[in-house]
């Protein structure tokens, strides 16, 4: 696949603000192996092989077991995760597929129950910064350098 565009490049003003929410992201208070998993599964949805390498990668730098990340597209019949991160999940998938669902109550309400409402926030803002990052990058036709071993 031969890349279209490199966004940092063409757009620093605009990446640099995107780099920025990162970062506040980053202070937000969600947990990173929990941004990880909402990053990584929003990705996998969006079929974006350049965001879905970057997190692998940066959830195991970060300690997350291999067996999660294989496991995360049937979180809901694996009992590998916990109650918080299943209410992220939930709404990762509801928000990452919004023309379909509309932000269910439902998920939302899975939400409320494990966190506040800043948090609720937090994730809102982490889900559609990742949705971002995966359109722009499959806009781009962008590949991860990394390879396969």
């Amino acid at each position: 696949m031969t890349a279209r565009f490199n966004a940092f490049k063409v757009a620093p003003l605009l990446t640099k603000a995107l780099m920025g929410v990162e970062a506040a992201l980053a202070d937000s208070g969600l947990e990173h192996g929990l941004m990880e998993l909402v990053r990584l599964r929003a990705s996998q949805i969006n079929g974006c092989s350049f965001c879905i390498q970057l997190h692998v990668a940066d959830a195991k730098a970060h300690g997350e077991a291999e067996l999660r990340m294989i496991m995360l597209d049937a979180w809901r019949d694996s009992p590998l995760f916990s109650d918080r991160e299943r209410a992220a999940l939930a709404w990762t998938e509801g928000l990452t597929d919004i023309a379909r669902t509309h932000a269910p109550d439902a998920d939302y309400e899975l939400a409320r129950s494990q966190f506040s409402e800043a948090e609720i926030v937090s994730l809102t803002i982490l889900v559609g910064q990742i949705n971002s990052w995966n359109r722009l990058q499959i806009a781009a036709r962008a590949t991860h350098p990394l390879k396969a071993a």
